[in-house]
């Protein structure tokens, strides 16, 4: 071949190739802040919670802010949080959504769990279901992400909202726990601490720091979560009845200072974590690819890291972590995730929007 025309060949190979190829995602909705959870109707339309407080639905191409919205407590990590539909939607219309409310006693916030449905671009016939308590000015670790099981209770995540010595072992305390309930807010009999005194009868499991992913795993059937840890020690979990997941006693991580607040990362009649990250990714969002779109990709499990800005496609043996593979790399703070009902996978990126992640 002439060099000239290999120069050509080259150039234009690229270009019908190259560029294709290497296109990871495409931009579905732009210019969000902070599209902490979002879910899909079954028009294929998105819900869309921005931290700040803004619902958002999304259609054809047309955002619409939604009226009634719940008042939320915006500080620190708090705001507008999670949301996600009940499994019979299209029977009962119910939406579910977890936000930081200022309702109840003490000064500050704490989260909450409400359903509403939506008419005429307004949510109508909000319930809380659930609001922890008390009131905190603390900034952090407000959780919070939702699921539903097969028997359609609610299941949906408080962090330790800063207080890691008093709240996440004490069952009679609200925060560092995972909730279930009812559909309609009241409590399941054969909940883990119905009898118990002065429980919180809504705690499923406790020991956690701060929740951030939860999703129910397509094939097992089971709870999985990912949650915070300090410095180092994030977690992934599968999430088991009246379970104790260890925080703070027992930790891969350290305190931000350095120093040591356990020797432990093992103890009798504590869960322990399935996979761990030191040093800490700052996890949020969680999905598993349940869908033929991404070839040998299905069965893998996604989460987001905030702090290196990408997607890490975690390979999976069983209950077991085989190999991370990290993806969208410095996109941005990836904040949530989702497997669309067209079997691809979307994803929530502070200060651009969310994406739609495209096969290989």
């Amino acid at each position: 071949m002439k060099p000239f025309i290999y120069v050509l060949f080259v150039y234009f190979s690229f270009i019908l190739f190259g560029f294709s190829q290497s296109k990871e995602y495409e931009l579905i909705v732009s210019d969000l802040t902070n599209p902490w959870g979002f879910t899909f109707l079954p028009d294929n339309a998105m819900l869309i919670t921005e931290k700040e407080g803004k619902l958002i639905h999304f259609k054809n191409g047309k955002k619409t802010e939604i009226g009634n919205v719940p008042k939320v407590y915006l500080r620190g990590q708090g705001g507008f949080l999670d949301v996600e539909l009940h499994p019979n939607y299209k029977e009962n219309g119910w939406i579910y959504f977890t936000y930081a409310s200022s309702e109840g006693p003490g000064n500050g916030g704490n989260t909450a769990l409400m359903r509403a449905k939506f008419k005429d671009n307004k949510l109508i016939n909000t319930e809380v279901l659930y609001k922890a308590s008390p009131n905190t000015t603390r900034s952090s670790h407000f959780g919070s992400r939702i699921t539903f099981d097969k028997e359609n209770h609610v299941y949906f995540s408080i962090g330790d909202r800063g207080n890691r010595d008093e709240n996440p072992q004490d069952i009679a305390r609200d925060g560092g726990k995972i909730y279930r309930l009812n559909d309609d807010g009241s409590i399941p009999k054969d909940n883990p601490f119905v009898h118990s005194r002065n429980a919180k009868k809504a705690i499923y499991s406790y020991g956690h720091r701060n929740p951030q992913g939860m999703e129910i795993n397509p094939t097992t059937k089971e709870i999985w979560s990912h949650e915070h840890g300090p410095k180092g020690g994030d977690e992934i979990n599968i999430i088991h009845k009246g379970k104790n997941y260890g925080w703070p006693k027992v930790s891969y991580g350290v305190n931000y200072s350095g120093t040591k607040f356990t020797d432990n990362t093992s103890l009798p009649n504590m869960e322990n974590p399935i996979y761990y990250w030191t040093p800490s990714i700052a996890p949020s969002g969680m999905a598993f690819i349940n869908s033929d779109k991404y070839g040998n990709w299905k069965g893998n499990l996604l989460i987001g890291s905030l702090k290196f800005q990408y997607l890490t496609r975690c390979v999976l043996k069983g209950n077991k972590v085989f190999k991370e593979v990290k993806m969208l790399k410095d996109i941005g703070r990836v904040r949530s995730i989702e497997q669309g009902l067209d079997g691809f996978i979307y994803v929530g990126v502070e200060n651009l929007g969310i994406i739609k992640l495209l096969p290989e």
